[in-house]
């Protein structure tokens, strides 16, 4: 039978003639579905063993699609009438009894793992269809792509469940949701995209093994000719909207919409006007959530089609639950109504209701009433752990109305639909408990009862220090950063205890101070692909009683450049009501520079803990900040290896003031900063001044709040005198919390002194500006290794009023767009400079001068150019392997950001696509391939001729200029 049906279809594609023509139009939509082997046992399954299921709507009457072909994406196809229908022939949908459904089961065992795309070509679409060309002469194609990968442990494609065939009335909303699942809780998103076509005679196309066949398996889809999306106005002029209170609002007399919806697959038409028939795609995509990251693993391409009447029925209005979040184990329950369209020409009928969705069943739903005037039905789906999905499940429930009069050309049932989300979460672990292990080390253990749900993969914990007062939302899942929480380990779904030692970073076991409140929380995570948490645990705490040893001075005794002197103090560490401190103890007092040394140095070890003050000699305490670090250390006698435990006390700057003259030289600008364990806000900043006469005393001159890192004071005395040198330092007064404790911790800065002089005059910046004209004229633009150069020229301006011209130096700042934050690019003594070796043009520039004696002035005017904005393709290239403009690639350009290019052959059929960004500097570089496979798996490239392109280009300038490119090019070998 393949055989004379080959002959048949090859005979007449040589006389001209379309195979199709000798057929009846019928085929309306459809889609393919696949599912992985689950057969047998997850260790016995070959993962390349793939089911499929393809539904066809058809028209009642005309060619029967008993038998179809099916192509797998991996050279083979199920030969011409090798899958057949299953038993009862076309059966007519619910409500529709003009459009048949055809179901056809079939699998393929696939030869190696990758990315397959199984497709169905069949012969021919229903005549009519208003956004396309002559759809009776057009082949109609789905498609479904799969991802076999061992690391996805499985992979089936979303399931559609609702019928790919609507009715629609003229002036009224349309709406169509395919209730979308995905078995394996992978996230679907949704796009519309148009009907498509293959050029090619189904017979044609079927190729090896197949008996007499002669082509290669392998279908290439195409547009259909001169598809439009429904609203269109080449086919619906003057289409507008219809007030609709859904989701996207219509508003009334606008043009008219075809849109859907990304996350839930609804599509809204608003409104029609033509009666007839509408076909349109749609691409739903399948995205694995993976510890890597999202990726795309699948899609599958649904035909949909439309049908449009002008008829006096109103569609019915339906109201569904609002969006609800579960904890696995509840029981979900929907109430759902709905209310028929009522005018004077069109009375009020019963209704029938619909819920899709991937989890009916076991859900139910079942219609109580059906009307006038309401209809109604009850939805209801006991949850389970096995539920619990980081995205929300979708049921889609549909109204659908009876008019009188049974014609469904002139009076067609119309619909409303609504989706519902339910998103089911993990139950909060119970029974958290946290004691405290006060010998030796301090430790903290944790208890819980087993977690309910065992199909967990992991529990996380979390740890702050006191109590965080938040309490986890109805469908809150995890902790969030904002509570301060911290998470500290993670361990198995099926772990009940933890021993939180409070490991430092390199691996420690540091233990906790006593004298410290620390609570926890636990939540527990769900596998992938699905996902999912739980929400938190009740907070549980524990207090460590006694107190560490903490540091409560930090106080500049000496300001020199080496004989300098801190004074460092500390208290004793206290052991809890009835106990004492086991082990020989110790303290190391250790010392780095700034406020957050990356490394520190010790200083001194005391081995009495009555040694609680020491004074830091020789340093140079004029120019650095110290910050100091204290352990006590414990030695616990062991019979094999000595136990030592380290407690380590919050680190704890000195303070360091800053001098500058303002820029109104009418005084003096201080700042002043540390970073300590204590608050100094709670007691102002006292300030002490003198002049540099020798043996003046200071005074003190002011006080001034503070914060948690240091404050600032303009001293603007009028007694002040240009020219003469002041010095100064401040005194900061702290406590550790609660009020009272440790209270009065008094430390000095260092003394910094400066003259009181005119600020430096504020540069005048100009910047060169690239000339893109010449640029975008040269015949090649950039060049391998050929960067921008940027140059800056500036001269010394009057402002403010006095200043002084006597500049040692400049600072130069640059960012590379409009807005943010400068970056300090360099300093010259020039009054010129140059920016090489940049990517980019563009930028913005401005400039500070500075004084002998370091004053810097006020930054200078901001000197701002965009990146150039050219793009040029050349209209032929030779990839013939003599390395002469081998590839497609621009002859000059400016900076981009991202280039989607496209070639396509003279028939509109895509020969090669790419993305290059600006990260991927190597622009398009096609070589004249791929095009496809040959029979063998081998790589073809294009064959000589013309080739067309669109080149969709983001410009790296401020703007993120976009510009499409379309052109032609000749490929030459």
């Amino acid at each position: 039978m393949a055989k004379v049906t080959l002959l048949v279809v090859l005979l007449l594609a040589g006389l001209g003639l379309r195979p199709e023509g000798a057929w009846a139009t019928h085929i309306r939509a459809g889609d393919i579905q696949a599912k992985s082997d689950t057969t047998l046992p997850i260790a016995n399954r070959n993962p390349r063993r793939v089911f499929f299921k393809m539904v066809l709507y058809t028209t009642m009457t005309g060619f029967d699609e008993e038998t179809v072909t099916i192509f797998f994406g991996d050279g083979s196809s199920s030969c011409e009438g090798g899958i057949a229908r299953i038993p009862g022939g076309r059966r007519p949908i619910p409500g529709a009894p003009d459009t048949g459904l055809n179901i056809y089961l079939f699998e393929h065992t696939f030869p190696s793992s990758g990315s397959f795309t199984i497709t169905y070509t069949g012969e021919n679409r229903v005549g009519g269809v208003l956004n396309m060309d002559n759809s009776i002469a057009q082949s109609f194609h789905i498609s479904t792509t799969i991802t076999l990968d061992p690391a996805l442990l499985g992979n089936s494609s979303p399931v559609l469940r609702a019928p790919a065939v609507d009715k629609a009335a003229v002036s009224q909303v349309f709406l169509h949701n395919p209730a979308g699942f995905d078995a394996d809780g992978d996230s679907l998103a949704y796009k519309l995209r148009p009907s498509q076509k293959v050029s090619r005679a189904v017979g044609v196309i079927v190729g090896s093994p197949c008996s007499g066949a002669t082509g290669d398996n392998t279908p290439v889809a195409q547009q259909v000719p001169n598809f439009v999306y429904p609203n269109s106005a080449s086919i619906s002029p003057g289409a507008v909207q219809v007030e609709y209170a859904g989701n996207p609002v219509g508003v009334r007399d606008n043009p008219a919409i075809f849109v859907q919806d990304v996350r839930t697959g609804q599509i809204t038409w608003n409104a029609p006007i033509r009666v007839g028939f509408y076909n349109v795609a749609m691409v739903v995509e399948e995205w694995r959530r993976t510890p890597l990251g999202r990726r795309k693993i699948g899609e599958v391409i649904r035909d949909i089609q439309i049908i449009v009447s002008a008829t006096s029925n109103l569609r019915p209005t339906i109201t569904i639950p609002a969006d609800i979040c579960v904890i696995a184990g509840q029981t979900v329950t929907g109430q759902v109504s709905a209310v028929d369209g009522l005018s004077a020409t069109s009375p009020q009928t019963p209704i029938s209701l619909f819920a899709y969705s991937g989890i009916i069943p076991p859900a139910t739903f079942t219609q109580t009433a059906t009307g006038p005037p309401t209809a109604q039905g009850t939805f209801t789906w006991r949850t389970e752990c096995s539920n619990v999905a980081q995205q929300p499940y979708l049921v889609v429930f549909k109204a659908q109305d009876t008019p009188s009069g049974g014609n469904l050309a002139t009076n067609p049932p119309l619909i409303d639909e609504k989706p519902w989300r339910i998103t089911v979460i993990g139950p909060p672990p119970q029974s958290l408990r946290v004691t405290p292990a006060l010998t030796g080390l301090n430790s903290a253990g944790l208890t819980w009862s087993p977690y309910v749900c065992t199909n967990a993969s992991v529990i996380h914990i979390y740890r702050k220090e006191n109590t965080a007062g938040w309490t986890p939302g109805d469908c809150e899942t995890g902790i969030p950063a904002s509570t301060g929480y911290v998470r500290i380990a993670t361990v198995p779904a099926s772990a009940t205890s933890f021993t939180d030692n409070n490991v430092s970073a390199g691996g420690t076991n540091q233990g906790f101070e006593r004298g410290k409140t620390y609570c926890y929380r636990i939540y527990a995570e769900f596998p992938f692909p699905a996902g999912g948490a739980s929400i938190a645990s009740e907070e549980a705490c524990v207090t460590f009683d006694g107190r560490a040893a903490q540091l409560k001075n930090v106080d500049v005794e000496e300001t020199s450049a080496t004989a300098g002197r801190i004074a460092v103090r500390w208290t004793q560490p206290r052991a809890a009501a009835g106990q004492v401190l086991q082990g020989t103890p110790s303290y190391v007092l250790s010392r780095g520079e700034g406020l957050a040394p990356a490394t520190y140095a010790v200083v001194r070890t005391f081995t009495a803990i009555t040694d609680t003050f020491f004074i830091d000699t020789n340093l140079n305490t004029q120019d650095l900040q110290y910050t100091y670090k204290l352990e006590f250390v414990r030695t616990l006698a062991n019979t094999q290896v000595p136990q030592v435990i380290r407690e380590t006390a919050t680190p704890a700057s000195s303070v360091r003031v800053s001098v500058v003259p303002t820029s109104s030289t009418s005084g003096f600008s201080l700042t002043w900063t540390y970073q300590v364990p204590w608050t100094n806000t709670a007691k102002p900043v006292v300030i002490y001044r003198r002049n540099s006469a020798p043996g003046s005393p200071y005074v003190q001159i002011a006080t001034a709040p503070t914060g948690l890192a240091g404050g600032s004071y303009r001293d603007e005395d009028a007694a002040l005198v240009k020219g003469q040198t002041y010095c100064y330092y401040v005194r900061t007064e702290g406590q550790y919390a609660p009020t009272g404790y440790l209270s009065s911790l008094l430390n000095r800065s260092q003394e910094q002194c400066a003259k009181l002089i005119a600020p430096p005059c504020v540069p005048v910046l100009s910047l060169a500006v690239t000339n893109c004209d010449s640029l975008a004229a040269l015949p090649s633009f950039p060049r391998p290794n050929e960067r921008y150069t940027n140059r800056l020229r500036w001269r010394l301006g009057n402002v403010p009023a006095g200043c002084d011209e006597d500049v040692a130096s400049y600072r130069v700042y640059y960012r590379p767009g409009p807005t943010g934050a400068f970056a300090l690019l360099g300093t010259t003594t020039q009054t010129s400079y140059l920016h090489p070796n940049l990517e980019f043009n563009g930028g913005c520039y401005a400039v500070q001068a500075v004084a002998p004696g370091g004053v810097r002035s006020d930054t200078s005017n901001v000197a701002c150019q965009d990146n150039c904005v050219f793009f040029l393709l050349p209209n032929i290239f030779t990839p013939n392997g003599d390395a002469q403009n081998p590839v497609f690639r621009p002859k000059n350009h400016s900076p981009v950001r991202q280039v989607r290019f496209q070639a396509f052959n003279r028939w509109g059929v895509k020969v090669f696509e790419n993305v290059t960004t600006a990260a991927d500097p190597v622009l398009i570089n096609w070589d004249g391939g791929p095009a496809g496979e040959s029979s063998n798996g081998r790589l073809l490239k294009v064959s000589d001729g013309i080739y067309y392109y669109l080149a969709e280009v983001e410009f790296a300038d401020f703007a993120n200029t976009k510009r499409t490119y379309k052109g032609w090019v000749e490929v030459r070998r």
